[in-house]
């Protein structure tokens, strides 16, 4: 088999089965492994999918920049938005993530709602100044313009002298076997010192980020109280067999 031909073969299984396999493509084509990492490498290279141990998993279209990720599934994420806004309670303290997703739930919250928003994304603040009732606090340090959020070491330091009783979080992927990920590595470091500072943190994917993955972990499975998502399919399921809450 060509290397085109390979390569057509490894993006038609990743499309049907969600996942690639090295060894078991090896076995199937009658080639090396190392053969077929290669061409993972070079599908990777192409933003193709995301190599993971052993194989590769869909690449999340969340790794699009800001302005291009506004445009993506808005009905899924106006849906995750709902239900995680319904988790923010009167005269409660939310860490509300930065992205897209998060941004949807905080044009979501009720203009009277009496709470306290703790926030390290510009936007996302500026979609609540109209909310007389909201206090806001915003998390300096430097701008992670992917995103539309600060992020570093004084981002992180300001976030660990905060606390909330809930924080709502974005990832770019969620799958069983790679976790909860997302495309930056200090965005990861961020994401996880909002969540550390508070009592429960939910995750907020719509359905194209279910069954992707990014490069860096963001948190273990343990540490989250449940997942907001508008998808319902096998990973969904998987993830709850892992004892996750899934609400949407």
């Amino acid at each position: 088999m060509l290397a085109a031909e390979r390569r057509e073969h490894l993006l038609g299984l990743l499309a049907r089965e969600g996942k690639i396999v090295a060894k078991d493509v090896a076995a199937e084509l009658g080639i090396s492994e190392d053969s077929v990492r290669r061409d993972l490498r070079d599908l990777a290279a192409e933003g193709l999918c995301q190599r993971v141990y052993g194989g590769a998993l869909p690449v999340s279209p969340a790794v699009a920049d800001y302005a291009t990720r506004q445009t993506v599934a808005p009905d899924g994420k106006r849906r995750v938005a709902a239900v995680a806004a319904g988790l923010v309670r009167p005269g409660g303290a939310v860490l509300l993530d930065g992205g897209t997703t998060a941004l949807a739930v905080a044009r979501a919250l009720p203009p009277d709602l009496d709470c306290t928003v703790i926030t390290h994304s510009p936007t996302v603040a500026a979609a609540l100044l109209d909310h007389p009732r909201a206090e806001l606090f915003l998390l300096g340090g430097r701008v992670f313009k992917h995103s539309a959020v600060t992020c570093g070491a004084a981002a992180v330091e300001a976030a660990q002298n905060v606390s909330a009783d809930l924080c709502l979080l974005g990832v770019t992927g969620v799958h069983p076997e790679a976790g909860l990920t997302t495309a930056d590595a200090e965005e990861a470091a961020m994401k996880r010192a909002l969540a550390g500072r508070a009592a429960e943190t939910y995750i907020l994917a719509s359905s194209e980020k279910i069954g992707a993955a990014s490069r860096f972990r963001v948190l273990p499975w343990a540490k989250i109280s449940g997942l907001v998502t508008d998808a319902d399919n096998a990973i969904v399921e998987q993830v709850k067999a892992l004892g996750v809450e899934v609400l949407g």
